[in-house]
């Protein structure tokens, strides 16, 4: 009996450390889910689908779309809000395009294919602070 007690202290400290743990795990977001990077049906899908998500730094957001009919950039807010397809941060044109969130700033990326952007084939993300990365601020 005495040997089982600093076994199952041992096994309940992983499951509590596991746990916290998983709260700073970076994940990977496959943007529309089944769906992927398309022209939606719904103006707001896009909106909805980054409002049931958290992001946070070192995320990574995967587009899967059609090569040749699709594009992804990331852009500024303006250029977000405009669909602005000139001064772009970065554009990819191969699926599927991953982009690796590294600040807590928003992100905002746009399709600048034709009228793609303005028939609601854009992204609006906020990146969480994770709870435990007060020290990584801090630096």
């Amino acid at each position: 009996m005495a040997n089982l007690k600093p076994s199952l202290f041992l096994i309940i400290a992983m499951v509590v450390s596991s746990m916290e743990f998983n709260h700073s795990v970076a994940t990977e977001h496959v943007v529309g889910d089944s769906f992927g990077w398309a022209v939606p049906q719904n103006a707001g899908f896009y909106a909805m689908w980054s409002l049931n998500h958290t992001f946070i730094i070192d995320d990574t957001l995967i587009f899967n779309f059609t090569d040749g009919f699709h594009n992804v950039a990331e852009v500024t807010k303006e250029a977000y809000d405009t669909c602005n397809t000139q001064n772009l941060i970065l554009i990819q044109t191969t699926s599927p395009t991953r982009f690796t969130i590294n600040n807590v700033d928003n992100h905002y990326y746009i399709c600048t294919v034709g009228l793609h952007c303005k028939s609601f084939l854009k992204l609006a993300i906020r990146v969480s602070v994770p709870n435990n990365s007060s020290a990584m601020l801090s630096h």
